[in-house]
């Protein structure tokens, strides 16, 4: 297995290469993935370096999460990998789904899903806002880590708020947030205070769901079970998680200069989805990057990130033109 940069899990003591792999496209909402074709990904990203694995119990309802455990198993990687799980889907659910009574069936679950005793990371899936707050709900966590269930717990959030109302709690180890070159308010908002407390900063949906590798354009159309056909206004979940909220035709723009952008400043042979990823995990206060891969090429093209070379100040300095002439005013104050 080749080496990539390890760095620790905010509070917890579990490691996570830079680079690690989203696997909602294992279980549904990106079109069909056979088994052969999603180890093939959990494959490639192993091969290029990659130690985390981050996943849900509603991708496939539980699909992702037991492919991951017989991929594990079929390699014997059970100790090389961390793996994440989430749970607390769907978001419209009340806040009073999240009593602590209501807590423990869902981890029990996945822990049959992944094969294990004691999952390495759990975090809530983007509950109702209340939720973060709710002293309870973390207490129902404590006891869950007592008890020997979970390893650790994290949160995953929509908007920056709740992300800084979640790391006042103390043993939360880890948020996981929307943040990519399209997606700057929690860089700039969450990532230092993250830091500070020691909380650990994942970093999902990097690509702004493909728009930033430069691959679409206005007239690319997606499987009608894709999210990125109908999630495109928020019908079915927050609209933040398809293409980051970004209109797709002035995605497609940005994502246009922002490929220019790479051309002219990053390393030669470095492609746009490689820059995304790469400069992302290069900001201070991310932790770990997890993009998805829908097959072999794409996931060993994401890991291959975890090499690219600092990509400098005057790059930075492009993205936030990039974003500030074309997408701040859009999404900047929504999440």
């Amino acid at each position: 297995m080749p080496t990539m940069e390890q760095r620790t899990l905010g509070r917890s003591p579990k490691l996570a290469s830079v680079v690690g792999l989203g696997t909602w496209q294992l279980g549904a909402d990106w079109g069909d993935v056979s088994e052969a074709d999603a180890f093939a990904v959990l494959d490639a990203a192993v091969e290029g370096g990659v130690t985390f694995f981050d996943t849900a119990d509603v991708y496939g309802d539980g699909r992702s999460e037991q492919l991951i455990s017989r991929f594990l198993d079929d390699r014997g990687l059970r100790d090389q990998i961390t793996v994440a799980t989430k749970t607390g889907r769907p978001q419209t659910q009340p806040p009073e789904n999240h009593r602590p009574q209501n807590f423990p069936a869902r981890p029990h679950r996945s822990r049959t899903n992944l094969g294990v005793d004691r999952i390495d990371l759990v975090q809530l899936h983007c509950p109702p806002t209340p939720v973060y707050s709710t002293e309870a709900v973390y207490d129902a966590l404590d006891t869950l880590v007592d008890e020997g269930v979970i390893a650790n717990y994290g949160v995953s959030v929509e908007t920056t708020a709740e992300a800084l109302e979640a790391i006042r709690h103390p043993h939360v180890a880890t948020v996981q947030l929307i943040a990519n070159a399209f997606r700057l308010k929690p860089i700039e908002e969450v990532a230092p205070i993250a830091a500070a407390a020691g909380v650990g900063l994942i970093a999902r949906v990097p690509l702004a769901s493909g728009l930033l590798s430069g691959r679409y354009t206005e007239e690319t159309t997606f499987a009608g079970n894709d999210h990125r056909t109908y999630n495109r206004r928020g019908e079915a979940f927050d609209v933040g998680e398809t293409f980051s909220g970004v209109d797709f035709t002035v995605g497609v723009q940005a994502a246009r200069e922002f490929s220019a952008l790479v051309t002219r400043l990053a390393p030669e042979g470095t492609t746009p989805a490689q820059a995304a990823i790469a400069w992302l995990w290069q900001q201070p206060g991310i932790t770990t990057v997890i993009p998805g891969a829908r097959n072999a090429e794409q996931s060993r093209g994401n890991a291959s990130a975890g090499s690219v070379p600092d990509l400098g100040a005057e790059f930075t300095a492009g993205v936030r033109d990039i974003y500030d002439r074309l997408i701040r005013g859009s999404v900047h104050a929504r999440w």
